[in-house]
């Protein structure tokens, strides 16, 4: 009886509920600038992208490397500065290679730091327990959003969420899906980023 009611979405045992630390945290994740995301895999889940990892603006500038399954997987490096793709394969140097709508088609990394507070705003069912200098936060993610974060995700996901207790930031999104799981986080907030054009 103790665990369910740790776990349930009002106050208890001191917790704050569940909804206003989601509500919270959209507000926190919606003024952020910047931020180091990575995306990794264990198992074999349904989605194109087996690793990633960068830098990301609000603006929409990005920059990082991914590992995406193409007809074979393929290791690339991406630099997105405003409407411009700069795509670097394991041969030669960077090529721009496509539209920003291209790109979104595959996996558009930059989408992430404008989609979270979206998913946040919009998730249900959230159970929280504390976990260290966190919240630990189950969720049913809408699937909208999420996909936008981690591509191939089809309809709502179960999902847990690690949210810093001070700062109310996001730091991880961990997804189990069918033959493996998905971990998001997300660090280094409002670092001083910058994104150049690379030489092409």
């Amino acid at each position: 009886m103790a665990f369910v009611t740790a776990c349930s979405s009002s106050t208890t045992e001191g917790l704050p509920a569940a909804p206003d630390v989601l509500k919270k945290s959209a507000t926190a994740m919606g003024a952020v600038k910047t931020v180091s995301f990575s995306l990794t895999t264990e198992g074999n889940p349904p989605i194109p992208v087996k690793t990633a990892e960068g830098d990301l603006t609000r603006a929409g500038d990005a920059k990082g490397k991914l590992q995406i399954m193409i007809g074979a997987l393929q290791e690339l490096e991406f630099v997105l500065t405003g409407d411009a793709v700069y795509i670097k394969g394991p041969t030669g140097g960077f090529q721009k290679s496509m539209s920003r709508e291209q790109l979104a088609a595959l996996y558009d990394p930059s989408a992430v730091v404008t989609a979270v507070p979206t998913l946040l705003s919009s998730a249900t069912g959230a159970k929280i327990e504390e976990q260290g200098e966190s919240y630990k936060v189950a969720v049913t993610l809408p699937g909208e959003p999420l996909k936008k974060i981690v591509p191939g995700v089809t309809g709502d996901q179960p999902g847990t969420l690690l949210i810093d207790k001070a700062t109310s930031r996001v730091t991880s999104i961990d997804l189990p899906l069918n033959g493996g799981t998905v971990k998001v986080a997300l660090t280094d907030y409002d670092a001083p980023v910058t994104i150049e054009p690379p030489a092409v």
